[in-house]
């Protein structure tokens, strides 16, 4: 099967950089212009682009397009390390929870410090290091389509079946990436190898990423595709016989314990019961081999409005408290397989722990 075309959320050309406006998603299409770094971190902030590698990205190109313009000021190399490295500390404030944003501001501030040369040379060796993450970014999404494919197919054959029929949470694809996903990058492979049966999303309250954006590229993609509750994923795998679940994650510690879009760990808890793979589709730039496990996980609260009104208009009671956290945290006990573009990091054994720390040292 041809590949399908896939949708933008990132457009980068030296000096310009436009974000899609996902809190317009699915009844506008419409781009943002980011000319600075503040721009880009009230993108972050309000979600106008979200989905944790392609908000690092985004991050790391608003720095580009600022160093572009920066370019003929000239300057010494000491004033342009300063002024890259004080720019990735702010952009890092944005969000809270997405290690990709720590991650790849971390390597580029390390890249920096090691650039010689003077200002306009420092700049241009920046923004060459900038651009170089939007091309392996699709390059890893790919790579882990095809494994994490491969892995839910061996699984479904075991047991009889040649197609699948998977469930996925919250927004994973070309959206929430440089191009073609994560998690919806499995899914994506699987259709293209005629291994899909169906594809199933979650509408992902309280804003509604299912919805509005997974719903929109399957759709757009023609993948046979079905939107559900939240509150339905449990019957759903007790009635059509879902073979896997797959999702992406914002940070996956030691242990393969997963912080990824709230409602993720109610799915593997309903998943484990119901004999459904549970599937994390993580890059290396969201693994997080600094923590142990999950208790270290910092999650964001996200502001009330969120679950008490929809476009704007009060469906919840006036002065109803509220307790709104973008993730959760699923432990990696519960967790079958974690997908990245160097293979599927698995268990020795059922309900133990995974050593994700030794897996990435090999495959460094």
């Amino acid at each position: 099967m041809a590949n399908a075309p896939t949708l933008e959320a990132i457009k980068y050309a030296k000096g310009k950089l436009d974000l899609l406006d996902q809190l317009k998603l699915p009844f506008e299409f419409e781009y943002m212009k980011i000319n600075t770094c503040e721009e880009c971190w009230e993108a972050i902030r309000k979600m106008n682009v979200r989905g944790a590698p392609a908000i690092a990205i985004a991050a790391a190109l608003a720095l580009a397009v600022e160093a572009t313009k920066k370019e003929s000021e000239g300057g010494t190399g000491d004033a342009a390390k300063e002024w890259l490295m004080t720019k990735l500390e702010y952009l890092k404030t944005s969000r809270p929870t997405a290690v990709n944003l720590f991650n790849d501001c971390d390597r580029l501030i390390a890249f920096v410090q090691k650039t010689s040369g003077d200002g306009a040379a420092v700049l241009r060796a920046y923004i060459d290091e900038a651009e170089k993450m939007l091309e392996k970014d699709i390059a890893d999404n790919m790579a882990i389509g095809k494994a994490g494919g491969e892995a839910i197919v061996a699984a479904a054959k075991a047991k009889g079946r040649d197609k699948v029929k998977v469930l996925t949470h919250c927004n994973t694809g070309s959206l929430a990436t440089a191009r073609y996903g994560t998690a919806l990058g499995v899914i994506r492979w699987l259709h293209e190898n005629g291994k899909l049966e169906h594809a199933y999303c979650t509408e992902t309250r309280p804003y509604n990423q299912g919805c509005r954006l997974t719903a929109f590229e399957l759709v757009f993609e023609k993948i046979p595709a079905t939107l559900i509750t939240d509150s339905m994923a449990s019957y759903l795998m007790a009635t059509e016989g879902i073979d896997a679940v797959v999702v992406g994650a914002d940070r996956v510690v030691c242990n393969g314990d997963t912080a990824n879009k709230v409602g993720t760990y109610q799915l593997a808890i309903a998943a484990k019961y119901h004999g459904a793979g549970m599937y994390v589709a993580v890059p290396f730039t969201s693994i997080d081999t600094k923590l142990k496990s999950g208790k270290e996980i910092h999650i964001e609260q996200r502001p009330a409005d969120e679950l008490t009104c929809i476009n704007g208009t009060r469906i919840a009671a006036n002065d109803i408290g509220v307790w709104n956290p973008g993730f959760d945290v699923t432990p990696g006990t519960l967790i079958t397989g974690l997908i990245t573009e160097k293979g599927i990091v698995t268990k020795a054994a059922e309900g133990a722990e995974f050593d994700v720390g030794a897996f990435v040292a090999a495959n460094k």
